[in-house]
C-alpha cells in the first residue's frame, strides 16, 4: 500500500515528529508500506528523530511564496499516486486539503492536539470561535478523522471520527528503581506546558525536601523570561536529549503541569519506565492515560496546592511510589507499537 503523509515538519523535537518517526518507520519496515512524507522548508535538514531509510522525503519550499504549498503538494500527490493520504497539520489550512489536493486517494486527518491549542486554555473569543467553525466545516471533507483520546473525540461531533492513541517509542527491559530523589518533566518551555504552575507548587513544598530536585528537559525558544521565572524556584531546565529514556529511568516521579495536551506522550513514556505520574487533569490526555490512585495521581487542572500535595505523597511514601510505578509500567503496555500500528493498518485497509 502507498501512503503519503503531509505535515509541516519532521526536523523538530516535538511529539508529532517523534510519533511520526515511530509509526511511519514501523509501517515501512514491518508492514512493508511504501511511504512518502511531505514537509515544508526542510530540504537538506536532518530530522531530530530517526526515520526508516525506506521512507521517501519531499520538501516544499514556501518561504517566499505561500501558494507553493498548494501547487507543490498537489504535484507530489500526482507523482506518488498514494492509496491513502494522511494530513498531520494542526493549522487551519490542513482542514481544507481535500478540496484542492486532487487525485483519487482516500484522505484522513490526524489531529495531534486539542482545540484548546488555539485559545491557550482560555475562553474562546470571537476570532477563535470563527476558527472553530472553520475547523468543524473542514473536518467533514475527510474520509476519516483520527483523534488521540476519548476526550478529544467529544470535541468533534460527527460520525467518521475514530480514536487511535500514540504508540510507545520504547519499553525498556528494566524499570526505574525510584530511589533517586528527582522529579522530571519533559517538553518545551511554553505557556501551554504550565511550568510556572509547577514552580508555584514546588515553592510550597521544596523547603521540606532539600535533597530532592526537579528537572525539566525542553527547549526554551522565545520564552527566556518564563524560563528565568521557573529557574527562580530552584527548578533546573535542561536542553532536549534524544535518549530521554535514560532520564526517566533515573527519576522517581513524573509531573505534568500542562494547561492542555494533545495526548501526553511523556506520560506513557515515563510509565513504560515504571515512573508514576502526577498530572493536572487538563484536556486532553491525562484522564485517558492515568488511572487515578493506581498508577499515578490526577489533579484538578490549575489546583497548584493539590499538585504540591500529591507530589508530597509520592516523595514521602516510597512503598506507594514503587507500587504505582509497577502498575504504571504494566498499564503502559496497551500503547505498544505492535498494537497501535495494526490499528492504523486496519484503518488504511478499510478505506
Amino acid at each position: 500500500m502507498k501512503l503519503l503523509y503531509i505535515t509541516n515538519g519532521i526536523t523538530g523535537v516535538g511529539g508529532l515528529e517523534r510519533v511520526l518517526a515511530i509509526k511511519a518507520s514501523y509501517l515501512a519496515e514491518i508492514l512493508h508500506y511504501e511511504i512518502c512524507i511531505i514537509t515544508l522548508n526542510e530540504e537538506g535538514i536532518k530530522p531530530f528523530y530517526q526515520f526508516s531509510p525506506k521512507i521517501t522525503f519531499r520538501s516544499v519550499d514556501v518561504s517566499t511564496n505561500k501558494f507553493r504549498y498548494f501547487l507543490g503538494i498537489r504535484h507530489i500527490v500526482k507523482e506518488f499516486n498514494p492509496d491513502v493520504i494522511s494530513v498531520c497539520d494542526d493549522g487551519l489550512k490542513g482542514f481544507f486539503v481535500p478540496l484542492w489536493v486532487g487525485g483519487k486517494s482516500r484522505i484522513i486527518y490526524e489531529r495531534h492536539t486539542s482545540k484548546e491549542m488555539i485559545t491557550l486554555g482560555k475562553t474562546p473569543n470571537l476570532k477563535n470561535r470563527f476558527s472553530f467553525m472553520l475547523m468543524n466545516i473542514g473536518s467533514y471533507f475527510y474520509d476519516k478523522f483520527i483523534v488521540l483520546t476519548d476526550h478529544n473525540k467529544k470535541q468533534w461531533k460527527y460520525g467518521n471520527v475514530e480514536v487511535i492513541p500514540n504508540p510507545l517509542p520504547f519499553y525498556p527491559d528494566s524499570m526505574a528503581k525510584l530511589e533517586n530523589k528527582r522529579i522530571i518533566a519533559v517538553g518545551k518551555v511554553s505557556v501551554e506546558k504550565g511550568y510556572e504552575r509547577l514552580a508555584e507548587a514546588w515553592k510550597l513544598i521544596s523547603y521540606k525536601y532539600p535533597d530532592w530536585r526537579v528537572d525539566i528537559y525542553g527547549s526554551v525558544g522565545a520564552y527566556s523570561e518564563l524560563a528565568e521565572e521557573i529557574k527562580a524556584s530552584a527548578i533546573h531546565i535542561n536542553p532536549p536529549v534524544k535518549d530521554i529514556q535514560n532520564e526517566y529511568l533515573s527519576s522517581s516521579i513524573y509531573v505534568l503541569s500542562s494547561r492542555f495536551e494533545g495526548f501526553g506522550m511523556v506520560l506513557i513514556e515515563s510509565m513504560a519506565c515504571g515512573v508514576p505520574c502526577v498530572a493536572f487533569d487538563c484536556p486532553c490526555g491525562p484522564r485517558d492515560i492515568i488511572k487515578d490512585g493506581e498508577d499515578g495521581f490526577l489533579v484538578e487542572n490549575g489546583n497548584v496546592e493539590q499538585l504540591a500535595q500529591q507530589l508530597s505523597v509520592l516523595i514521602e511514601n516510597t512503598l506507594l511510589r514503587k507500587q504505582m510505578g509497577n502498575n504504571a509500567r504494566e498499564n503502559a503496555q496497551r500503547y505498544d507499537i505492535n498494537i497501535i500500528a495494526h490499528q492504523w493498518d486496519s484503518l488504511f485497509k478499510s478505506l
